[in-house]
């Protein structure tokens, strides 16, 4: 898509399969997926079903509220702006916490007598 100022580094229905993609992958496409969607952005129901198709994208306010809620979201966001590191440094609490778990049963396995209940 050519605009006036240039070529655009995203097309619309790019943004859009993508953000339907996490959210698909985040929620399914059941009923209920739609009713979580409407709650997290106050979005009517056509327009929560348009994003899960993949047939529109969120707009400035709901994709805010969605990436508030929606880890998948929130990558697809930076890996569309072509932010890779921002990605993974978003994702280093919940790493730091599945290691920390990690280490925690390691440490119960080699010494269960030192782990009190």
């Amino acid at each position: 898509m050519l605009t006036k100022t240039g070529k655009t580094f995203l097309e619309a229905e790019q943004y859009a399969l993508h953000i339907a993609k996490a959210l698909r992958t985040e929620l399914g496409t059941t009923h209920q997926a739609t009713k979580t969607l409407m709650r997290w952005t106050n979005a009517k129901e056509r327009t929560v079903k348009n994003w899960l198709a993949g047939t529109s994208g969120p707009r400035g306010e709901h994709l805010v509220a969605l990436v508030k809620h929606s880890d998948l979201a929130l990558s697809a966001f930076l890996l569309l702006a072509e932010r890779p590191h921002a990605v993974t440094a978003s994702e280093l609490p919940l790493l730091r916490q599945k290691l920390q778990a990690a280490i925690a049963g390691i440490d119960a396995i080699l010494h269960p007598r030192e782990i009190e209940p």
